[in-house]
């Protein structure tokens, strides 16, 4: 069964919106495992607009689950894993002003820097993914820096979805079984959503886990209006 791993980011963003600790993010960790959550995912970035490098450090000691950590491996990102040691860090190829993730690795351009990082944190007991687009060839290369899953960038298979077009499945389908073949796991992330996400998941062939925030935390404020309203509402009656 596939694992659902919670980001967790966009709680941050609400609570630096206002400053304070509301909402208090290590409360919603707990809560959200609690609740069936199978691994939490942060994705610290240089100016921690969003999760701070002390975020991630304080959340350590909350998940009992899976502690996934994304990023791209610049130098203060590095220690960062390596101080905390997560279950898992996933390598992602932002930009330092990246509004959000938006492409995969060139596992071709850049295998010998791939190789030197995953080599650096399976040393120390991290599993390593890499962020990837569905191209079979990239995912090979992949493999041979070492690392033990690919994280399948999901962004054209949901806008293809949303469109109706639902064949753009058997792309990720093939990438999944290229990743399978050259002895990786497979992860998606990134734009999956309630909509799009069993169609996905039946589709595509063994995934081990998805990462979901931004749709997931914004399908919890439409399915949760409705009954803080009406709680706020009570709290008025005299």
């Amino acid at each position: 069964m596939t694992k659902l791993s919670v980001n967790i980011n966009k709680i941050a963003t609400l609570r630096n919106a206002r400053g304070g600790n509301i909402p208090d993010l290590l409360k919603d960790a707990t809560d959200i495992q609690s609740y069936g959550g199978q691994g939490i995912t942060i994705h610290p970035r240089p100016d921690e607009r969003h999760i701070r490098y002390q975020d991630a450090r304080d959340l350590k000691t909350v998940v009992t689950t899976e502690f996934n950590i994304e990023g791209n491996p610049i130098p203060e990102f590095v220690d960062l894993v390596l101080d905390i040691k997560p279950d898992q860090v996933t390598l992602v190829p932002d930009a330092v002003d990246a509004i959000t993730s938006n492409a995969g690795w060139d596992t071709s351009e850049h295998a010998s820097f791939l190789t030197e990082v995953v080599g650096e944190f399976k040393r120390n007991g991290i599993r390593t993914s890499i962020f990837m687009e569905p191209v079979p060839l990239l995912i090979e290369k992949a493999a041979k820096t070492g690392t033990d899953r690919i994280e399948l960038y999901t962004e054209s298979y949901a806008v293809e979805y949303a469109k109706g077009n639902k064949g753009e499945a058997r792309k990720y389908a093939e990438a999944a079984r290229t990743a399978a073949e050259s002895g990786l796991g497979v992860n998606a992330g990134h734009d999956l959503n309630l909509d799009n996400l069993n169609f996905f998941v039946s589709q595509v062939p063994g995934v081990l886990e998805v990462s979901i925030g931004h749709a997931l935390i914004s399908e919890a404020l439409y399915f949760g209006l409705e009954n803080v309203i009406g709680m706020y509402l009570q709290k008025l009656v005299q």
